[in-house]
């Protein structure tokens, strides 16, 4: 074998990079072999995004080398590193929803002021990307209309149609179903068998194990571990990330319903064009209990948490909450919060916090006319005391009531809007996605709040893409499909997980 065959695509040599006195890389050094998927892992805030952002050109390093193909390479821009070959798809696209794909991936590379020549060479790219790489997708569809598995794929496209070969994805499942992580496995696997290097940062170990080569893991800062993956376990990538022993699997003590606490019956709800989202949904919740609400995304779920949470008006139905009839004509989120009803909303930065706020100021969100902030006016100093109080209680990092709320990592961000809904003490919490994004340390003590919340007497609904979270912390699960509410399951039963995907495909089969 050739020396050259032998030489890594990419290698990063002690890369270090300072923000003031944070140090997020301190001489990073692994390499990556073409055709090889190379996971990296590691807690939020270890530093996967700052090296991903320096290989992409976003920022600088401070000091350290990449090399290509053996040879060291200057990347200070993203122009250095599309020219180079590197492609990056963010966690969150980078695509103009009212522009077509083929225009979005045109973007830059348009080839002059009249346009018909650069679509033409483009459709023909994009007609050889789906030969050799299964990469179908409408060249004329607008972005806005497709589903997030799909706009990923544009991504991707983008980044091939522009000569990538060193592929990195930042948490390309975290908005995915199940499905649509599977199609991006097999997609991913296709590049990687066609030469292409692939960097995969992810949370979820299961799919590191299942998906690459080798694995580096990153812990404040630093590389502590580069690992075959075929002589990892999830305990031992848990343990390297977090420097403890981390429990992956949640000690569930039995449930003990109590009184009926949540009652919703026929929720019905229409988009303004008339398209039916919710078709006569009811569910209930006992004190003590969480209920899991599995489904494909786009199926309701999220539509019925924004009746539940006052965030939208059904068109027909009712609510009773801890036996008080709900009126839902004029039922909002302030009138869910005297109902002692919490909501973690699914997306935290467009529902769930003002990310250029500080985090003190997200810290009272809601409870902003709770006197002890201010008689009339918000009392800075209290928002900054409260705000620190949570964040000693909840292990918020950095403990920085200052800092704006964008800064955070987002686990540490969804740690602070959790401490922020569940400190109050509801008796009902409507939780969306509570670990999206969100690391391994971080969603261990995620699910150990709930589970304190449940044992003391709280009923949670709990929406989630990941089944595995849905069958470890529920103690019932509801199933929806196409806007209804198609079965309820066991957890615990032997053949749950095979009835619940059944039912989320809408199989006939259910009624077994």
């Amino acid at each position: 074998m050739s020396a050259l065959a032998d030489t890594p695509t990419l290698e990063f040599r002690r890369i270090s990079k300072n923000f003031g006195s944070l140090a997020a890389n301190r001489d990073i050094s692994f390499n990556v072999a073409r055709g090889e998927i190379h996971g990296i892992v590691g807690e939020n805030g270890a530093g996967k995004s700052t090296l991903m952002s320096i290989l992409a050109g976003l920022i600088r390093a401070d000091s350290g080398a990449i090399l290509i193909d053996g040879k060291p390479v200057e990347i200070a821009s993203p122009a250095d590193a599309i020219r180079l070959g590197v492609g990056m798809v963010h966690q969150h696209f980078m695509l103009v929803e009212t522009m077509s794909v083929l225009d979005n991936i045109l973007l830059g590379r348009e080839g002059g002021p009249l346009l018909a020549r650069g679509r033409a060479a483009m459709r023909e790219t994009l007609a050889t990307l789906a030969r050799d790489h299964g990469l179908a997708i409408d060249p004329d569809a607008t972005i806005a209309g497709l589903p997030v598995g799909l706009r990923q794929r544009v991504e991707i496209m983008k980044a091939l149609a522009r000569g990538a070969r060193i592929l990195a994805l930042d948490e390309p499942t975290a908005a995915l179903t199940p499905n649509e992580a599977a199609s991006l496995s097999g997609l991913l696997r296709n590049l990687a068998a066609n030469g292409a290097s692939i960097l995969f940062v992810t949370h979820k170990l299961h799919e590191v194990l299942e998906l690459t080569d080798k694995i580096s893991v990153l812990r404040a800062g630093e590389r502590v571990a580069t690992v075959a993956t075929s002589d990892a376990t999830a305990e031992s990538l848990a343990e390297a990330m977090v420097g403890r022993r981390v429990a992956t699997q949640m000690n569930k003590p039995a449930a003990r319903p109590g009184a009926l606490l949540l009652q919703a019956a026929d929720i019905s709800l229409s988009d303004p064009d008339g398209r039916l989202r919710l078709d006569r949904v009811s569910l209930s919740l006992c004190a003590g209990e969480i209920v899991g609400l599995a489904g494909v995304a786009g199926n309701g779920q999220s539509e019925l948490l924004d009746v539940l949470s006052g965030m939208r008006k059904p068109q027909a139905g009712t609510l009773q909450i801890a036996g008080r009839a709900v009126d839902l004509s004029n039922y909002d989120p302030a009138r869910a919060r005297a109902h002692r009803l919490a909501h973690i909303p699914e997306d935290r930065l467009r529902y769930g916090a003002v990310a250029a706020f500080p985090a003190s100021e997200n810290a009272a969100l809601g409870q902003q006319r709770n006197r002890r902030f201010g008689a009339r006016l918000l009392d800075p100093a209290a928002l900054r005391a409260h705000c620190a109080g949570l964040m000693q209680s909840w292990d918020v990092r950095p403990r920085a009531p200052d800092l704006a709320f964008a800064r955070f990592s987002g686990g540490n961000q969804q740690k602070l809007v959790f401490a922020r809904e569940v400190d109050p003490g509801p008796q009902l919490l409507i939780v969306g996605q509570p670990t999206r994004g969100v690391d391994i340390g971080a969603i261990e003590a995620l699910h150990s709040r709930l589970l304190d919340l449940r044992g003391a007497g709280a009923a949670i609904l709990l929406v989630s893409v990941e089944l595995d979270e849905i069958l470890t912390l529920s103690d019932r699960v509801l199933t929806m499909h196409a806007g209804r509410i198609v079965g309820e399951c066991n957890p615990d039963a032997p053949n749950a997980r095979q009835r619940i995907g059944l039912m989320m495909a809408g199989s006939p089969e259910i009624a077994a």
